[in-house]
């Protein structure tokens, strides 16, 4: 036992110079990658700034973004979890990040992590003439056609929640009630219902949620995967999402083989694909790539995933706007009793849908002062020249900012002013550079008009059903990241009906 221990003590001055070593090493190897960028001058080993990032994102990324601002490039570095990173704040050069998607530049991600969590197969690490054919064949989901299918649907989902929130408010005898979970389970049945529609059972959407959430809390956590560590949880919850969603598109091909019609986005998707198994068959080709289920069921997830917690961030801060801005609530009220009214008992139809353009500006601003995705992060797969002076080493993970750009070139960029997107002074069209809430290049957002639909009905109908107040507290206006950004509060409100009597939508 002495002898051991004798070997064990006159190992540590060895381990501890090893350690020594590593850890400069990593502290050079940081410099070099960082260059004339702005950005810490020093780091802790491995971990980097991870638990400033962890513990107060907003604050992380704010520092980064003025860090940013102090370089004539419009770029800062900083090191997380052995991963070197680099902010982008210029317009510019996102759109060059965003343009150079490909095996040899840059590699879209979603999540820093995101290959373990979402798998290997989405949409959005596919490049070049796949990921091209694979859009082309999601194009029939967002159709004229479709998308009128999705806002009845959509619009039933926001009333009967819109209904729910407003006794939820009548019993809370005086107190606000906070909007952020009942919005996210909103959306949830939503996307539930307009992607899968009639495949999943009420059993299957009590798992269906239960795992959601798993993945959603393993979104914010460190990657530990590990059995008992929130990110492993999350990541064997994908696996079983992706399972379910792969036998609704099972259950959805042969209901459309057998010729029904679409009622939700995986039918307009497996009756193009029936189409196209058919003709390959007839022709005597292989059977198209993409399509198996367990591939579609990654892309449905991929959606999920985006339709989901972007939209519940731009619900929350719709109604948060429109209390703090009555002007912009009573003219959005005009426009749309003017348009639709709920003792109609009729859904919100798509040519009056598009009748409310200052409603549809309002939705806008909601995502260009608020864009809820603030940050769309790429890795570098080879060394890439993003400036005269400055080369992205391969591995680093960069980060375009969306929100940033949001307050580039418009007029008082600051300023929650709708007129703006309105024909009248098209800075939509002036400033399109700088509004990247849909991404830009090959990997838009292929569902930016069900986006906007979605957040054009709920501002329509919130507004038209319900009268609301918040209960204001120091900083309830503050960003919190829960992955996307959300009022610190969580929207805490005071609602009442407006309207005579609920509408039926019959």
């Amino acid at each position: 036992m002495d002898s051991l221990w004798s070997i064990l003590s006159s190992s540590i001055p060895y381990l501890l110079s090893l350690a020594a070593l590593l850890v400069f090493v990593e502290q050079v190897l940081y410099l070099k990658k960082k260059g004339s960028i702005p950005g810490p001058a020093l780091v802790l080993p491995f971990i980097g700034n991870a638990v400033s990032l962890v513990r107060d994102p907003t604050r992380f990324w704010d520092e980064q973004a003025a860090t940013a601002k102090s370089s004539p490039l419009g770029i800062s570095a900083n090191y997380v979890i052995g991963r070197f990173i680099v902010f982008i704040r210029s317009s510019d050069l996102s759109h060059k990040v965003f343009a150079n998607v490909r095996p040899d530049a840059f590699h879209l991600i979603g999540h820093p992590f995101g290959k373990k969590l979402f798998g290997e197969h989405n949409l959005i690490y596919m490049f070049g003439q796949d990921h091209k054919d694979l859009r082309r064949r999601i194009a029939p989901n967002f159709t004229p056609k479709a998308l009128a299918t999705y806002t009845s649907i959509q619009q039933r989902i926001i009333l009967e929640h819109l209904i729910r929130w407003q006794r939820l408010s009548a019993e809370s005898a005086g107190k606000p009630i906070s909007l952020r979970l009942l919005c996210r389970d909103m959306n949830l049945e939503t996307s539930q219902t307009v992607f899968v529609g009639p495949y999943l059972s009420s059993e299957a959407r009590k798992r269906f949620n239960f795992d959601y959430n798993l993945f959603n809390v393993g979104l914010m956590k460190l990657p530990i995967d590990l059995p008992g560590f929130a990110f492993r949880e999350a990541r064997v919850g994908v696996k079983r999402l992706v399972e379910t969603l792969a036998v609704c598109a099972v259950e959805s091909k042969r209901k459309m083989k057998q010729g029904h019609e679409p009622t939700c986005l995986i039918d307009f998707w497996m009756q193009e694909m029936v189409r196209e198994e058919d003709a390959a068959e007839a022709a005597g080709s292989p059977r198209p790539p993409h399509t198996t289920s367990d591939e579609i069921g990654c892309h449905l997830f991929d959606f999920l995933f985006a339709a989901q917690d972007a939209s519940t961030s731009s619900l929350l801060w719709a109604i948060t706007l429109l209390d703090a801005h009555p002007d912009v609530l009573a003219k959005v009220r005009r426009e749309v009793a003017g348009i639709w009214s709920p003792e109609s008992n009729t859904p919100i139809g798509p040519e009056q849908l598009r009748e409310m353009k200052y409603t549809e500006a309002v939705a806008r601003e909601v995502l260009r002062i608020r864009a809820p995705a603030t940050l769309v992060p790429h890795i570098a797969g080879e060394d890439f020249p993003l400036t005269e002076s400055y080369t992205v080493p391969k591995g680093a993970i960069v980060f375009p900012s969306v929100y940033e750009s949001s307050f580039q070139g418009f007029v008082e960029p600051f300023r929650f002013d709708p007129d703006r997107f309105m024909e009248e002074r098209q800075e939509d069209r002036l400033y399109k550079k700088n509004f990247l809430v849909f991404g830009a290049g090959a990997h838009q957002c292929v569902g930016q008009r069900y986006a906007i639909n979605h957040l054009v009905l709920f501002i329509a109908m919130f507004a038209s059903v319900l009268d609301f107040g918040r209960q204001r507290t120091d900083g309830c206006d503050e960003i919190a990241y829960v992955p996307t950004i959300c009022p610190k509060d969580d929207c805490r409100v005071f609602l009442s009906q407006r309207c005579a009597a609920y509408p039926t939508l019959s």
